[in-house]
């Protein structure tokens, strides 16, 4: 059926209720769905007697026979039930030895003997995708999206000897959006609804409450599989109904047209709402008007003159390509060539075989370097070419990219006639003058190495926090947009340069890409404060220009990747060596959070690209522009397309797809703890792909009283204020030492009076306002809630009277170990503070470390052996002696416990587990037996 061709599968698991009824099960059929539905019910409880699938497929079992094979269960793998129709005996006898109570059948693509499906007790039960009776067969998905239903669903209904047509148990439905596809429509409801409904409907059987609701005739239909040679499309109809035509098709069979005298099949399809973007026209066979060629794609017209928009064609030698490339679709395949390039093509074919000497014969098929050619003979036939064909500019990397001396010419004839030249980059800006400049300002999906708009044509309103106003309008990015990020990050891994080129010039497009930004530095400041609020002279020096730094460190570390040799027993009379290669992973999917939105991608993406692997970034949908910006300085920098994608929009939509995609090695997370145990389950469900998170955090900081206080006062509101505390590492409860409390307190509030808070780009401000109206009205109602729980509020607390969202730097005191804001990250301006007893070290290093979270901690102490005791003792990532948030891309960052796992910066080795900061202190350490590296600041 062809809704079976979905391998994008959501994974979804039920609660665990427990219910006293169980029976004993047998599952038949197949697939991820099957795999599912079998450890659900499982979990609750009932016990599976058989599984009955398929055979194994190239040594491969089916997902369903896996995890029942591995839990113990019995696996039967049938090719087949019945022979000429009748059941085949054995076959019917091993069923039903297993002795079944009731048959549960989720995805079963066999035809099963009625013997079998009466067997049981309770008889048979069977998934469906459609709202029987309607789309009764095979291929109900398709047909609810080609057929335009406004309402999709799913069916559980009891096994009788029709199609499809047996008493329903329990149904379920959702709405039809506008640019659904059978992947989308699948794993958003069909999926994970179709799980909890084959679980509920067994309890229902188990508990004696499951109905048996005869099919109404009424509105049944049946549509079989659609074949290729039915599924060409009419265009003389609405848009509409052709968008639906298309995308019920897509993937198989695909619908097709006519173009230029061959069929030409069509995938991708999305209604386009406002102006038809411009393009080049191509005539389409039936069609009521020509379609348009454009920079998205292939605009289609219905015949109510409405638009649809398709992405990809394929043709009949299966070629696929990007619509928006149709005209110059020829360049893939071969050219012809006229006498003139023949001639120098023949002159070309002696430099290939003065070079390579070894082959008495070159041909077409000779291959350059699977003939013996090295590195400087690439150089060689590069530079002779140049010599004999003036004007023709060739690169080291076509050689490496077109090996056949075919392929080569084809490559060298498209540079002569010029028709090989970059694209331009097209940017629909949003500008704005401020800042005493114009900002340039990309809003739109990073795809491929272009701009354009969401699949689904979606917009959103990306907020000023200064004072509430709308900067631009963003592309909100949907699930086909990932799709296409996550493929064109794929094929730039797989096929493109990135992953062949030499890593001396991957670092040298890095370092490129550092000075660009650099350039660029006070125009990416001005829209990271405007976008986020951050105050623009830290913007201007932390969240940019940490950013180049991190860029230039990781350029250098490219060609420095390096793997070792590892002595082994020898095995006599062989000789053995064994060594190590450090390899890239492939596609890289990168969460941005929205407090750093610039240099958290910097952080996470420079070292993934520097191992060569290629990136897809979901961006913060609060904080988006800073990062479109970067990726258009990624063209400029020569950064190969398809190497770097971003997508701003949900993260509930984009950024759990992303977790789900099959095609994604490694996810790269910062943000909250629920959420990033969600994605860490996604991601060991989809297909088991690495994970670093950099989670929550409630950092520790403690003063003691022979600390240098105006240092300890300085560096303890640094800790809380800086970036207006939307900062991970921000200490969130300060322990002060009950002789030095009151004073300490009293120093600080003197200090926060003196603060400036206003508008971020203003050059003296101090405090900018909070990044979004939803955190700011969060951190209200946190000191609502520290208030009511009795802490002392000394000052703050408040929304500032101005415009835009902005906060009182704040302070509580007389804070108790159970209250909430004790506890709880506020990720805001907040002070917290609690005394503890004069001398007690181990007293408060334990209510320090009582808590889930271990990002970052602080001590301040004149006393070396304490601040080395404290230090050993605290359970975070990094602890900070005598300094607060002195990170450095050479030291390592990431945390403990529910703060998360994984470094970022740095060499990222195993050995390093926490980072410690002195700057006052040296302290000689052996790095091979050490759990903690110790960087001496200065």
């Amino acid at each position: 059926m062809l809704w079976t061709a979905n391998q994008f599968i959501r994974k979804f698991t039920t609660s665990t209720a427990y219910y006293q009824n169980k029976l004993k099960l047998a599952l038949i059929g197949q697939s991820l769905f099957g795999q599912e539905v079998y450890t659900n019910l499982r979990k609750q409880g009932h016990k599976v007697v058989g599984v009955f699938t398929v055979p194994d497929k190239d040594g491969k079992a089916d997902p369903l026979a896996v995890i029942a094979e591995k839990d113990g269960t019995p696996v039967f793998k049938f090719p087949r039930w019945r022979v000429k129709g009748k059941p085949i005996p054995e076959v019917v006898e091993a069923y039903k030895a297993v002795g079944a109570e009731l048959n549960v059948m989720p995805f079963c693509s066999q035809f099963i003997p009625m013997n079998v499906i009466d067997h049981p007790t309770h008889g048979s039960i069977i998934y469906h995708p459609s709202i029987l009776p309607l789309h009764r067969g095979a291929s109900a998905i398709n047909w609810t999206l080609i057929q335009g239903d406004k309402k999709a669903g799913l069916s559980i209904f009891w096994a009788d000897d029709g199609l499809d047509t047996g008493p329903i148990l329990l149904q379920r439905e959702c709405p039809v959006e506008a640019n659904d596809t059978v992947d989308s429509l699948y794993n958003r409801f069909l999926f994970p609804e179709g799980i909890k409904a084959m679980v509920e409907a067994v309890q229902l059987i188990a508990d004696g409450k499951a109905p048996r609701t005869a099919q109404t005739e009424e509105g049944a239909s049946y549509e079989g599989i659609q074949k290729r040679s039915n599924s060409k499309v009419n265009l003389a109809q609405p848009a509409e109904v052709i968008h639906n035509w298309i995308r019920g098709h897509d993937k198989v069979p695909g619908a097709w047209t006519v173009i230029d005298g061959q069929p030409v099949t069509l995938y991708g399809s999305s209604m386009l709402s406002g102006a038809v973007p411009p393009g080049q026209p191509l005539e389409i066979e039936g069609a009521s008007k020509p379609g348009l060629i454009t920079s998205s794609g292939l605009v289609l017209y219905g015949s109510d003159e409405k638009t649809l928009l398709v992405r990809n064609l394929q043709f009949e030698d299966g070629k696929m390509i990007p619509a928006s490339k149709y005209f110059s679709s020829g360049e893939t395949a071969s050219v012809e060539l006229t006498e003139e390039e023949k001639k120098m093509a023949e002159d070309i074919r002696g430099i290939w075989k003065g070079i390579l000497s070894n082959v008495a014969k070159i041909e077409d098929t000779t291959d350059f370097f699977k003939s013996g050619a090295a590195s400087m003979d690439v150089v060689r036939l590069v530079e002779e070419i140049k010599q004999k064909c003036e004007g023709v500019e060739l690169q080291s990397e076509d050689v490496y990219m077109a090996t056949t001396f075919q392929e080569f010419i084809q490559v060298f004839v498209r540079r002569l006639r010029g028709e090989d030249q970059e694209e331009e980059l097209i940017i629909d800006y949003a500008t704005k003058h401020i800042n005493n400049m114009t900002v340039k300002m990309p809003h739109q999906c990073f795809i491929n190495g272009r701009f354009e708009e969401a699949e689904n044509g979606k917009t959103y309103n990306t907020i000023s926090p200064t004072d509430g106003s709308v900067i631009c309008k963003v592309s909100y990015s949907s699930v086909a947009d990932v799709d296409r990020a996550v493929a064109a990050a794929k094929e730039a891994f797989e096929v493109g340069p990135w992953g062949r080129m030499n890593p001396r010039d991957r670092g040298r497009l890095l370092y490129k890409l550092a000075d660009l930004m650099e350039e660029h530095q006070e125009e990416l400041a001005t829209i990271e404060t405007i976008d986020s609020g951050a105050v623009y002279t830290l913007a201007l020096k932390t969240h940019v220009g940490m950013s180049i730094q991190t860029f230039r460190y990781f350029a250098g570390w490219c060609d420095k990747i390096q793997g070792t040799t590892i002595p082994i027993n020898q095995a006599r009379p062989n000789h053995n060596l064994t060594f190590t290669r450090k390899e890239p992973l492939g596609v890289c999917a990168i969460i941005i959070p929205w407090n750093y939105p610039l240099m958290m991608l910097a952080w996470k993406s420079a070292a993934c690209l520097a191992a060569g692997n290629t990136l897809v970034l979901k961006l913060a949908q609060v904080t988006p522009l800073t990062a479109l910006k970067f990726a258009e300085l990624t063209v400029k920098a020569g950064i190969p397309k398809g190497v770097i994608n971003i997508l701003p929009g949900s993260g509930g939509l984009v950024g759990q797809r992303m977790s789900d995609h099959p095609h994604i090695r490694k996810l790269g997370f910062t943000g909250s703890t629920p959420i990033g145990k969600q994605i860490m389950k996604s991601c060991a469900v989809s297909n088991l792909k690495k994970v670093s998170l950099e989670l929550g955090g409630k950092s520790p900081l403690i003063i003691f009283s022979d600390c240098d206080l105006d240092k300890a006062v300085r560096m303890g509101m640094s800790s809380v204020y800086f970036n207006k505390g939307e900062n991970c590492i921000a200490a969130g409860r300060l322990f002060v030492e009950e002789s030095l409390h009151d004073e300490y307190i009293g120093r600080v509030v003197e200090e926060i009076k003196k603060m400036k808070i206003g508008d971020p780009l203003d050059r003296s401000t101090d405090h900018g306002p909070q990044n979004h109206k939803a955190h700011l009205d969060k951190l209200l109602e946190y000191c609502d809630i520290g208030t009511k729980e009795g802490a002392t509020l000394v000052y703050g607390g408040r929304q500032v009277d101005r415009p835009g969202y902005f906060m009182e730097p704040t302070v509580f005191t007389d804070v108790e170990d159970h209250m909430f804001i004790a506890k709880e990250e506020s990720f805001g301006p907040v002070m917290v503070v609690s005394k503890f007893k004069n001398g007690d070290v181990d007293g408060v290093l334990a209510r320090a470390n009582d808590t889930e979270f271990g990002l970052a901690s602080g001590v301040f102490t004149r006393d070396i052996n304490k601040a080395m005791y404290v230090s050993e003792r605290l359970e975070a990532g990094t602890v900070f002696i005598n300094t607060y948030n002195k990170t450095d891309v050479a030291s390592p960052f990431g945390g403990f416990k529910q703060s998360g796992f994984g470094k970022d910066l740095a060499l990222q080795t195993a050995r390093v587990s926490e980072a410690v900061h002195l700057p006052r202190f040296n302290v000689l350490f052996n790095p091979l037996k050490t759990s903690k590296a110790v960087g001496n600041i200065r």
